[in-house]
């Protein structure tokens, strides 16, 4: 049963959005809850909503509403340079290609051409794909790589030469456009060549100008982004003439000018400069996958996400089968509901610690760790009242640097993509004449199996470092369907193994909550990764009760900062949009 007050808080917001579209999702508001024309009813109604005191975002407030398409991502440049191409006539696809390329030149933290990522894609007419552009570790790579004499791990896997993955985000953006686009890759680069060339105005909030970290300092790419040692100031023009180039080559010759052309030649000869060790062999022999997508349902919506090399879509699924068994779950933010989420989350997330990897390289067991049995044989080892433990394995983040954006278009395409560098701007090497900032993602591997990577994860050998294998990932570009079929939220996230529970947290307090997206986007967000054993939420998202009754029960419990999100959602008569509002996503349509 829905509560009162949650009903409310979706009215609230419905009422307030532009246009004020209802929400699309079952029909769960009703106009006859309360009367939106008595504002001191509404505004009585809004004080009971599912936020704590002190919380930093009120609920009730508005998302973007665009009638024909909209896209999300964390630079208005890049969303903007999306619904160009739609204006265009291109489709989602289209408009999700030049969205990453222009990530690439705007948001260079984590925008990139020389990361990888994954993308989720579900076309109107029903087809459904997913696409892994993940990086893959060179030829020469070796298992003990990262550990020094001593025995302890090195920070090699996270700063400099060494610690880069073949990059897959030009592969893999062609692929995409390739298949299911249908225009040509010179037509969708056009506004991130511009953007590049003619320079865009840095964010007066700092947010992706290339702030001066000390990776940057150490390379190349501090004398654009950190001129005199200086970080860009906010308004700046930033102009980038050898991105420029680099994407006018890859525009005009395709992925191949990147893997064995004249940007290849820089990337190898700035590697072994350097002390790196991927060749032209490994560029050369880089492919993208295409991947059978994860279909699992909840409460009769259904899920379309990622498979292995990313851990997202496993996670997501194995984790929602076990909260079905309890059914109706809590309401959000109670002691309940967070004890089982948190419970939840310690079985799925050491499964993923023990079982996953690289298909290519590891038997992944995907149908039992995705099926309903399994997971109601994890639900009925929860106690209610008190927490387990972690169990310890025998071992033989993802990034916080990551980026996620969302788009649908006027046809109801729709496509979710996840792409990072790793950590802020990688491993801090910049190409030089090719304008880039190449990844970290060699950390994650389980660089030592069962000693923490940078962030916190505990792994096993199934992701072990070993040439040519695909680093397990967190990312997860996830499209959720109504129960009619028809096409209902498009999300995910960036922030490390946080991805994962931000991304189920939206889905939840969307299917399960029944919140506007705008508050599904703004709710506090929980997390535990199994290892270690803690219970993290954001300052201020839990009420001091509820924290009370979780160490009671024996939740040791941790505040910390929990990932970045962009997501679209249907809406009776178009769609919302909403930005990240921790950390100033964009939404634009039309």
């Amino acid at each position: 049963m829905v509560s009162r007050a949650v009903l409310v808080t979706v009215l609230l917001g419905a009422c307030r959005q532009q246009r004020n579209p209802e929400p699309g999702i079952a029909g769960v508001a009703n106009a006859a809850m309360v009367d939106s024309r008595d504002p001191a009813r509404v505004a009585a109604a809004a004080v009971r909503s599912a936020f704590p005191p002190g919380w930093r975002f009120s609920a009730g407030t508005s998302a973007t509403f665009a009638e024909h398409a909209m896209v999300v991502s964390m630079s208005k440049y890049a969303s903007e340079a999306g619904v160009e191409i739609l204006k265009a006539g291109g489709n989602a696809v289209d408009a999700a290609v030049a969205t990453g390329f222009a990530l690439a030149v705007t948001y260079p933290t984590a925008g990139n051409i020389g990361g990888g990522g994954f993308m989720t894609i579900r076309m109107a007419d029903g087809r459904t794909a997913t696409l892994d552009y993940r990086e893959v570790a060179p030829l020469a790579a070796t298992r003990n790589m990262y550990v020094g004499p001593d025995g302890k791990l090195t920070n090699k896997s996270t700063v400099g030469y060494l610690a880069s993955g073949v990059p897959g985000s030009v592969a893999g953006m062609a692929e995409a456009l390739r298949t299911y686009g249908t225009m040509p890759l010179a037509k969708v680069m056009v506004p991130a060549i511009r953007m590049a060339e003619d320079g865009f105005v840095t964010d007066t909030n700092g947010r992706g100008n290339g702030q001066c970290n000390r990776n940057i300092a150490q390379f190349e790419g501090k004398e654009l982004f950190c001129p005199g040692g200086s970080a860009l100031k906010g308004g700046t023009l930033l102009r980038q003439p050898d991105l420029a180039r680099t994407l006018r080559l890859i525009a005009k010759d395709g992925p191949k000018a990147f893997y064995k052309g004249e940007i290849a030649d820089s990337l190898v000869a700035d590697e072994q400069r350097g002390g790196g060790i991927i060749t032209k062999e490994d560029l050369a022999r880089y492919q993208a996958v295409w991947r059978t997508p994860i279909r699992s349902t909840y409460r009769g919506y259904s899920l379309i996400t990622m498979p292995p090399s990313s851990s997202g879509g496993i996670v997501i699924s194995e984790t929602l089968n076990i909260l079905e068994n309890f059914a109706p779950l809590p309401p959000a933010g109670s002691a309940g509901y967070t004890h089982l989420l948190a419970e939840a989350y310690r079985r799925s997330f050491t499964d993923r610690n023990q079982k996953l990897g690289d298909p290519k390289f590891v038997k992944v067991p995907l149908d039992e760790l995705t099926d309903k049995r399994y997971a109601r044989s994890l639900a009925a080892q929860i106690d209610r009242s008190h927490a387990s433990k972690t169990p310890a394995f025998t071992a033989g983040s993802e990034g916080d640097h990551t980026t996620h954006y969302s788009v649908v278009d006027a046809n109801g395409n729709a496509v979710a993509t996840t792409t990072t560098l790793n950590g802020g701007y990688g491993s801090g090497v910049w190409i030089r004449g090719g304008g880039f900032f190449m990844n970290n993602e060699m950390d994650d591997f389980a660089a030592q199996p069962g000693t923490p990577n940078m962030y916190g994860l505990v792994q096993g050998e199934s992701n072990a470092v070993q040439p040519g294998k695909r680093m397990l990932s967190a990312m997860s570009p996830t499209i959720v369907l109504d129960p009619k079929g028809q096409l209902l939220l498009v999300t995910g996230a960036a922030g490390g193994p946080t991805i994962i529970t931000a991304t189920l947290e939206i889905i939840l307090n969307v299917v399960e909550h029944h919140m506007t997206l705008a508050d599904a986007m703004k709710a506090p967000r929980l997390h535990h990764q199994a290892l270690p054993d803690q219970l993290d939420y954001e300052p201020s998202g839990l009420t001091a009760a509820v924290q009370d009754s979780l160490k009671a029960m024996g939740h040791k419990l941790g505040t910390r900062g929990l990932a970045t999100a962009n997501s679209i959602m249907r809406v009776s008569g178009g769609l919302h949009g909403v930005g990240e509002p921790r950390s100033g996503g964009t939404a634009v349509g039309y």
